[in-house]
Formats: C-alpha cells, structure tokens, sequence
C-alpha cells in the first residue's frame, strides 16, 4: 500500500495449483526484496498452500479467513430452500459491531443450523478465530480484511482473457499478459480507508472491536502492515 492509501501488486508469479512450495517461492522472494517482518494478517481463502507455506516463511502472520468464500462453502453444504435465511444469518456474524455480538451470532447459527445440517455448520466452526480476525484491527479497515472478492475480480479477468489461449502462450508470455492486465486493473481498486491507522499498527497498538487501545499499548518492533 502506498501513503495515499492506494493499493499496488507487490509480485505476480505462476504456480501449481497454489501449492505450499509455489506460495513459499513468492513469499521468499517478497522477503529478499526488503519484507523482512512480514505482514501483520493476510487474507484468503482456505487453500492450505498459503497458510502453510506462511507458518513457514513469516509465522507471525495472522490469518482471516474470506466471508465470501466462506459464505458460498456453507451454502453449498444448505439446501436451495434454506439459503435466503441462512445468508441472512450469517450476515450478523461479520456485520456485527464488535466480537461479542459476531460470538453470539456464531453460537445462534451454529443451533439454528447444527441438527440438521451438521456439514455446513462444521464448515463455518473450524474456521472461528480465523474468520473474526478483523476485530482486531481499525474499524475502517475491516471492508479491506474480511473478503479477497477485489483481488479475485481481477484474477476472473486475467483468467477470462488467458483462458482460450492457454496452450498457445510461453510461460514467458503467459506471465507479461497476466502482469499487464493486473497492472490495468489496479487503476481501479478502491483505496484503503483510514490511512491514518496504519502508523498505529505499525507500532503496536493494539486494536479491539476496530478501535485503537492506547493505554495499553505495547513497546513492539515496528512491523509491515
């Protein structure tokens, strides 16, 4: 991220099906250009390359889960019928104003839903902490944290413009398509709201329900963000 609050690609590469060994050659190159501290949380879906190869590489890293990933695994495991309401539901949990309230929305899920469709449940339970992650961090960022849908927009144009031409393409010229087309995307992702937080993170303030906790803060080695 820039000071503006304007967000940029920090390396584009290819990989095997989002592998550990694919996810930990990127991250080691991040780290040998100048990443030292690694990121303070890192968003996803549930590929376990990347939590993997994160544990490994930059094992402070938190992890928050994608809602919206998240939202259609759950679904997937409902009947068509039951969508509607359940959706709903599960709207309380991430939009709720503080963690308490997001617990309680989980735990009411979780019996409203458990009996009958104990998959779907298990789907959304084992993913907990992750998923609320965000409570820890400003308010103002948490649109930014809780989905990956930006970078995924970007990703169905490099796959919708590469698609048919796949096996025509050099690994060489697969790459510099994908990198142009990200690099004409990235004009139009949204900068990052409360730019001003980002000094805090980066000395350890610590943040509960989206707000800074001052008085208690921490001495921390300043981090990236």
């Amino acid at each position: 991220m820039k000071p503006d609050g304007s967000k940029e690609r920090v390396a584009i590469a290819d990989g095997y099906r989002e592998s550990k060994a694919s996810w930990r050659d990127l991250l080691l190159d991040l780290k040998a250009r100048g990443l030292q501290a690694g990121p303070l949380l890192a968003a996803g879906d549930g590929a376990m390359g990347l939590w993997a190869a994160l544990e490994e590489v930059f094992p402070q890293t938190r992890q928050q889960r994608c809602w919206l990933h998240k939202i259609g695994n759950v679904l997937n495991a409902l009947p068509k019928a039951q969508h509607g309401r359940a959706k709903t539901d599960l709207a309380q949990i991430w939009n709720a104003a503080t963690r308490a309230e997001a617990l309680v929305a989980f735990e009411r899920f979780v019996a409203t839903y458990g009996a009958k469709y104990p998959k779907a449940v298990e789907k959304l339970t084992k993913d907990r902490n992750e998923l609320l992650a965000f409570y820890d961090f400003p308010a103002e960022h948490w649109q930014h944290l809780r989905t990956t849908n930006p970078i995924e927009s970007t990703f169905a144009t490099v796959r919708h413009r590469t698609s048919r031409a796949r096996n025509c393409l050099s690994r060489a010229t697969f790459l510099c398509i994908a990198f142009k087309l990200v690099e004409s995307a990235e004009q139009s992702w949204r900068r990052i709201r409360g730019t001003e937080r980002i000094e805090q993170l980066l000395k350890g303030i610590p943040f509960e329900d989206g707000i800074p906790v001052i008085e208690s803060a921490p001495a921390q080695q300043p981090l990236a963000a």
